[in-house]
């Protein structure tokens, strides 16, 4: 079997924290990206002390570090599409967004607003700043659950918050949080156009990390010259199957269904 050459795989960068049990984060980015046939790269902005149900701590990575580990990646590769996770405030984030621009003018973002830890720990004591609409508008996607979305711009109806991300971005509504419809998870494009992903399967295992693995397979998709629309299909249709791999709280990439051993509780 030839084994494929390193430098003719595209490339997908992961901006984000580390997870030690690599469940959320820069690693289950990386092994989204490379599940589809991507190399993956990716830069700390965080280091949390978590396992898959409990959070204790983070550090963050001091700004200049984060720019420097960008600086070092892009003089080596040709990077196209960027998925950034969690960074400390939106004005490191605008800074962040401003050099990868200077360094890949056109690059693509893809921004997974994470606010808060499934255990319930806040990332960001003030949701709100002045740098946060021009950070929506430096993305290509944002991908925001129900929870997320009512965050980003408190005590404002969601039709209203939708229409102000219109406006900036092109917006993936994760449907896993919603009260009606769970699971249906809709696109809004700045063209106005709303594209409608139902759910796949009938039921699903809930994922430590699911809403990384999420944004990370739509990145690369995007990567891979995908639209919008077949994108986001592609990315459900990946992230359904990895929910889906077992059922405890860590899950498994590029799990095929025709697999013989699925891994049960039994497996623990």
């Amino acid at each position: 079997m030839k084994l494929p050459d390193q430098q003719q795989l595209p490339y997908a960068l992961t901006i984000a924290g580390f997870d030690p049990c690599s469940g959320a984060g820069l690693t289950a980015d990386v092994k989204t990206f490379e599940a589809h046939g991507l190399y993956g790269l990716a830069v700390c902005t965080a280091i949390t002390v978590q396992n898959d149900s409990e959070f204790e701590s983070c550090q963050w990575v001091e700004q200049a570090l984060i720019l420097s580990q960008l600086e070092v990646l892009f003089r080596r590769y040709d990077i196209a599409v960027v998925k950034i996770g969690l960074v400390k405030s939106w004005e490191s984030l605008l800074g962040i967004q401003q050099y990868l621009q200077e360094l890949k003018p056109g690059i693509k973002i893809v921004l997974d607003p994470v606010l808060k830890a499934s255990a319930g720990f806040d990332f960001r004591e003030q949701k709100q700043s002045e740098a946060l609409r021009e950070v929506l508008r430096n993305c290509a996607l944002i991908t925001p659950n129900y929870e997320e979305i009512f965050a980003l711009f408190p005590g404002v109806a969601l039709p209203e918050i939708i229409e102000i991300l219109k406006q900036l971005t092109t917006l993936y509504l994760k449907g896993g949080h919603r009260k009606e419809k769970l699971g249906w998870d809709e696109i809004y494009t700045e063209s106005g156009a709303l594209i409608k992903i139902p759910p796949g399967v009938a039921q699903v295992h809930q994922k430590h990390g699911s809403g990384c693995v999420l944004s990370s397979a739509l990145a690369a998709n995007l990567a891979l010259g995908y639209e919008v629309q077949e994108a986001g299909e592609r990315a459900k249709r990946y992230t359904e199957r990895f929910l889906n791999s077992s059922t405890r709280a860590l899950g498994l990439h590029d799990y095929d269904e025709k697999d013989t051993h699925k891994i049960t509780d039994n497996d623990k």
